[in-house]
């Protein structure tokens, strides 16, 4: 069986230390302020950061703890109650990828999660439209 990118990573030490130090960079850095606004449309800071280490964990080849715990891993349902703009993303990614960094993380591997985490991220923003939303009032 071939390592995962979650065993290449450290294991889920290292995927949960990952996950706190984005939420505290969310938290502290100003490019986290939209961020945070649209977690609070949800269930808070606390609550996705244990949603965002079980999802993480199944998504990089781990434990499905997400799945198991909801029945799917589906993230554009997962977010269907947020309205996100490109911007949102592009914060997202850019905290991500300086806790990546910051974190130590690097090679082959950290490569292909930075590159699935922008597919994904991407696949998030929606038409604001939709929410009645211009791009400006989304902040």
């Amino acid at each position: 069986m071939s390592e995962t990118i979650l065993d290449q990573l450290g294991g889920e030490d290292a995927l949960r230390a990952l996950v706190n130090y984005f939420y505290d960079l969310v938290e502290t850095d100003p490019r986290g302020e939209n961020l945070m606004r649209l977690h609070f449309r949800g269930h808070g800071l606390s609550h996705v950061r244990e949603e965002q280490f079980n999802f993480l964990s199944g998504f990089l080849g781990g434990r499905r703890y997400y799945e198991e715990k909801h029945g799917s891993m589906e993230v554009r349902l997962m977010h269907a109650h947020v309205p996100i703009a490109l911007e949102d993303a592009e914060s997202w990614l850019a905290l991500m990828d300086q806790a990546i960094s910051d974190q130590g993380h690097s090679g082959p591997h950290v490569e292909k999660m930075r590159a699935a985490f922008r597919r994904v991220a991407l696949i998030l923003v929606n038409d604001l439209d939709e929410w009645g939303m211009s791009k400006a009032s989304a902040r």
